[in-house]
This record gives structure tokens, C-alpha cells and sequence, in this order.
């Protein structure tokens, strides 16, 4: 399962949710690459770039593969989102984690806060179940 959520992940899977989505969903997991993420809400598309900031790929008792992003100049928010796949192989538990900070950078993105808010935590949720669909036999 470790091996197949790597390989989801490379693929941006974690964002392909119907309201969201990576472009181009080829991006190489790299540093220093340019992903636009696209999201829609309440009946409008916004396109906000972020720059691949560090990858993490560890191999150990607990091995871990992921990445971060932080967003740039344009972006509605002002932060950085990381992915990560961590494998404890002891246990044979696979976990899916994003860790997010940001603050609004837009005006539209502080007077809509409340809104922008529910969408984060809404984008937890499905592209964690993104990600197990992608995982899981027969997906």
C-alpha cells in the first residue's frame, strides 16, 4: 500500500476531487517545480500557483515519502500545504497526513474567511478519501 499511495501522490491524485485539481497533473514531484492548483466554490474556478519547497523520501523503521508546497505571488492564501506517506513497517500501518499553515492574501480570501476555512477542511477530507480510492484494490 505504501508503494501504490508514493505512486498516487506523484500522480496528484490527492487533488483529484472534482473541485479541485493539480495542473498539469505531470508535474514531477521535484523542488523548485510550478503546480497551479485549480478549485472551484460557490460556481467560480480560481487558479492558484505554489512551488514544490522540499520533498521528503526516508527510509527507516518508519519510512516516509511526501512533499511540500508554498504558494506564490497571486495565491489567495499565504502559506505552505505539505503531503506525506509514512509506512511503519513494524506494524505494516500506512498513514496519509497534510500539514497546513496559511493566513489570507487576498482581500477576497479575508473577507470570505469563514468560507475559505470550510473548503480547507473540506479538501482534508476528500483528498485524504481521494487517496485511499487510489490505494485500494479494484480502485
Amino acid at each position: 500500500m505504501f508503494r501504490s499511495a508514493i505512486v498516487a501522490l506523484r500522480r496528484w491524485e490527492q487533488f483529484d476531487l472534482g473541485w479541485v485539481e493539480a495542473w498539469p497533473s505531470d508535474t514531477p514531484m521535484q523542488k523548485g517545480e510550478v503546480v497551479a492548483v485549480m478549485g472551484r466554490a460557490v460556481g467560480v474556478w480560481w487558479l492558484n500557483a505554489c512551488r514544490v519547497v522540499y520533498i521528503v523520501d526516508e527510509a527507516g523503521p518508519i519510512s516516509k515519502f511526501g512533499f511540500a508546497y508554498g504558494t506564490l505571488p497571486g495565491h489567495v492564501e499565504s502559506g505552505e500545504e505539505r503531503f506525506l506517506i509514512e509506512w511503519d513497517r513494524e506494524g505494516n500501518g500506512v498513514w496519509y497526513d497534510i500539514l497546513a499553515f496559511s493566513r489570507p492574501h487576498q482581500f477576497s480570501a479575508r473577507l470570505g474567511y469563514p468560507v475559505v476555512r470550510r473548503l480547507q477542511k473540506r479538501f482534508g477530507r476528500d483528498s485524504a478519501a481521494a487517496m485511499l480510492r487510489a490505494v485500494s484494490p479494484g480502485a
